[in-house]
């Protein structure tokens, strides 16, 4: 096995890469002491079995530079093939300001291609590349160096494997003509704001059981300067502190450091210094709030009046189109998003792009009449009324 530790090392196999159609992509990572993830090594492999064509790069090695890598991500000419790449391409837009194009996510392939939701890359490499993997190193700690063989191993099989995986699904993407709707699925990875979290709707993460504005109003405040403290530290958020701990502040809306000393739930190291102070701070922000700028809960779920007998032949329809197309059901639509249909909701993604082509034009025309259900032989299909 190849281990890359200089730029000009990394740099030859990238101009390598160059000349190829793809290269396969994937990182090892930890982020349980951080806020953003620490990047601990990046494999990649090239459409060869040639030992050199399959590569580790450590990106803790003293010195190395990972610029030629984000040029390679940049070069159009060359795919850049990952499996379930949303974590990985946030490590890469938030280091290197970049995000690698054109992009295949195998995860996001197998799914339009019927191998059911968020499938696994392991399910992949037995179906498709008709091997096995040794998950015994997945969850070592990637930063401590030396690497064992078992781990470097494990890394390696991450890329290998990937290039099977990669040509069967984009030969059977040409084959079924559904180019079109796998980049439809890539827009949002290859959007940067993606990979941003923007603190002032941190809060929105945060499950709460009350609709009160005021409430609501403390609880934006306190999320948001978790988050900007996390970020600026880059600490995890829950190292600030926790959820419940937020909420225990929100309902008793400390205003001193005595009142902090009250609470049950907050960190210790939190009821003192710079946490302390933003807590009291955004408290007193909170507090502040015009009522017609406190936040409020969507709600919108709540008031819909949902046919349930419309709702339940959308469940059908769903059904029969997606053993027509062989894609995965919740890919298209949800349950949830089945109800808002059948609540009058039409701002809802199947109705745009391939999802409408394969169901939601369908449901539009069940719901207005036009359309209804027949059993034809073993199969539920559609006809015209």
């Amino acid at each position: 096995m190849i281990t890359l530790t200089t730029t000009e090392g990394l740099r030859a196999f990238c101009d390598r890469a160059k000349s190829h159609d793809y290269v396969t992509v994937d990182t090892e990572f930890l982020r349980e002491r951080t806020y953003y993830s620490k990047l601990c090594l990046v494999q990649l492999a090239l459409p060869s079995d040639a030992k050199e064509d399959a590569v580790l790069v450590d990106p803790l090695a003293n010195g190395i530079d990972l610029a030629p890598l984000y040029d390679l991500f940049r070069d159009k000419s060359v795919v850049k093939v990952f499996h379930a790449a949303r974590q990985d391409l946030e490590i890469f837009y938030i280091q290197g300001k970049v995000i690698p194009e054109p992009l295949f996510d195998t995860q996001v392939a197998a799914m339009v291609c019927g191998f059911g939701e968020q499938v696994g890359y392991e399910t992949l490499v037995r179906k498709i590349a008709r091997e096995s993997l040794d998950k015994t190193s997945r969850f070592t700690d990637w930063s401590r160096r030396p690497l064992t063989t078992a781990q470097e191993t494990y890394a390696l099989a991450d890329v290998t494997h990937l290039r099977v995986i990669y040509e069967f699904l984009r030969d059977e993407i040409k084959r079924e003509e559904r180019e079109k709707w796998v980049a439809e699925e890539m827009e949002v990875l290859l959007t940067p704001d993606t990979y941003v979290v923007h603190p002032d709707e941190a809060w929105l993460r945060v499950k709460t059981r009350t609709n009160s504005g005021k409430f609501l109003a403390a609880v934006k405040e306190l999320a948001a300067f978790r988050e900007t403290y996390a970020q600026s530290r880059d600490i995890p958020r829950n190292r600030v502190y926790k959820d419940d701990a937020l909420l225990e502040l929100a309902s008793t809306k400390p205003k001193t450091p005595q009142d902090l000393s009250r609470s049950r739930l907050l960190l210790r190291e939190a009821r003192r210094g710079d946490i302390a102070d933003g807590i009291l701070a955004a408290i007193e922000k909170a507090a502040n709030y015009d009522p017609a700028d406190m936040p409020r809960p969507d709600t919108n779920n709540d008031k819909l009046q949902v046919n349930p007998a419309l709702a339940d032949m959308l469940r059908v329809l769903l059904k029969a189109k997606s053993d027509t197309f062989n894609v995965a059901a919740k890919m298209i639509a949800s349950a949830s998003d089945l109800d808002r249909i059948a609540a009058g909701d039409r701002d809802l993604p199947m109705f745009k792009g391939w999802r409408a082509e394969v169901f939601g034009d369908d449901a539009l025309r069940l719901c207005r009449g036009e359309v209804g259900l027949a059993v034809k032989g073993q199969k539920v299909g559609v006809i015209a009324l």
